[in-house]
């Protein structure tokens, strides 16, 4: 298989960076609502398929350095004014060293807002073989996930790959057709000539799930712009860290996999690491499920519900109080970094957009699936913030 270029596609097509938005999502009260789809319901769904054949290292790589960048333009799609709730999931397919049972495909997540575990599996992957069923593989993510009943949810399916659409025993019509009656949108992305994929049934498949097809130049190397904001947000995150608060039995092992994921996005690129940082700075980026700092916002009650046992050693000859004091400050310190690496991204994108407009060595096609993206959330509702 073939990639570079390809997951720039794939990923631009779901995002380009964006600013900062460091708001405190506070828990919603119950109230009687008119009409069951509102922002509290809605949610931003992306399946990522991806080919993981012995040729698909490219693809693979596209994949580690552009996942926070889909994560922070994702965050500028709102609904109603609020950002829908954002999970990713995760398939491999064509990799010889999966069952053939299952048709040489596995689900490596399912539909999370665990955005550390996502970077965590994208790389663990690794390349081998390849027998590519792309009906078998969109039908596995149609009936596995758990896709979003609410209509006002976006619902999408992104697979890459570059080997002919229509291999395998399932056939794409057929999972395509059934994805459609989910309200799920299948987009294709070729990784080579545009005609040959057309010719091997990627663009009818795109057609037919009512999504968009594009085709990659998988040998041109993906280019970052360097911006004078890089460092500070850098520093930033830095300080960030020192904000959480682990907890429970998974508290620590979860708050070292931040550290090693901050470590796996810097090994990309300089640009990839300031990318992750800004998404981390964004309410989407949450774990409730281990911060003490973030189960508070969502539970008022968190820390008096607390067992002694599930707190780190620190704290657990501190008081409720002492706990909740500690907790406070932690939050006001985050908050005040977030709102401070919020305005640094706007001017690193601003500085971004402007140094992007002065070279012609890349093609539209990042900005081309980036407005399909757009386009089709304004139909589905949504609006976006200005860059």
């Amino acid at each position: 298989m073939k990639s570079n270029l390809f997951i720039s596609a794939l990923f631009a097509a779901v995002f380009s960076l964006a600013g900062c938005n460091s708001s405190n999502a506070k828990p919603k009260q119950n109230t009687i609502i008119e009409k069951p789809n509102t922002a509290n319901t809605t949610k931003i769904q992306v399946a990522l398929l991806l080919d993981t054949s012995s040729s698909m290292d490219g693809l693979i790589d596209q994949a580690k350095s552009r996942l926070w960048e889909i994560v922070n333009t994702l965050t500028t799609l709102k609904y109603e004014g609020k950002t829908p709730e954002i999970e990713i999931a995760l398939y491999e397919y064509g990799n010889d060293g999966l069952s053939e049972r299952s048709n040489y495909i596995r689900q490596i997540t399912a539909l999370s807002t665990d955005l550390d575990l996502i970077s965590e599996k994208l790389f663990a992957l690794k390349t081998n073989g390849g027998s590519e069923y792309c009906g078998a593989v969109i039908q596995d993510a149609t009936k596995e996930l758990k896709w979003a009943p609410e209509n006002n949810s976006m619902k999408l399916i992104y697979i890459a790959g570059n080997e002919e659409f229509n291999q395998g025993k399932i056939s794409y019509k057929e999972a395509i057709s059934n994805a459609l009656k989910n309200d799920i949108y299948v987009n294709t992305i070729f990784c080579g000539n545009k005609t040959e994929g057309i010719n091997t049934f990627w663009k009818d498949g795109a057609d037919r799930g009512k999504g968009k097809y594009f085709n990659i130049d998988s040998d041109r190397a993906v280019q970052y712009i360097a911006t004078p904001y890089d460092d500070e947000i850098t520093k930033c995150d830095e300080k960030m860290n020192k904000t959480y608060i682990n907890y429970g039995a998974k508290g620590a092992e979860k708050k070292m996999n931040q550290v090693i994921q901050d470590q796996n996005a810097k090994k990309v690129s300089n640009a990839n690491y300031t990318n992750r940082a800004v998404s981390k700075s964004k309410a989407v980026y949450k774990n409730e499920s281990w911060d003490l700092v973030d189960k508070a916002k969502q539970d008022p009650n968190a820390i008096a519900k607390m067992r002694k046992e599930e707190l780190p050693a620190e704290f657990k000859d501190k008081s409720e109080a002492e706990i909740k004091a500690i907790v406070t400050e932690k939050t006001k310190e985050r908050e005040a970094i977030q709102k401070e690496i919020g305005v640094l991204a706007k001017k690193r994108q601003e500085y971004i957009t402007t140094e992007a407009k002065k070279t012609k060595k890349q093609d539209d096609l990042g900005n081309t699936i980036n407005s399909s993206i757009v386009a089709f959330a304004k139909v589905k509702g949504y609006t976006v913030e200005k860059q």
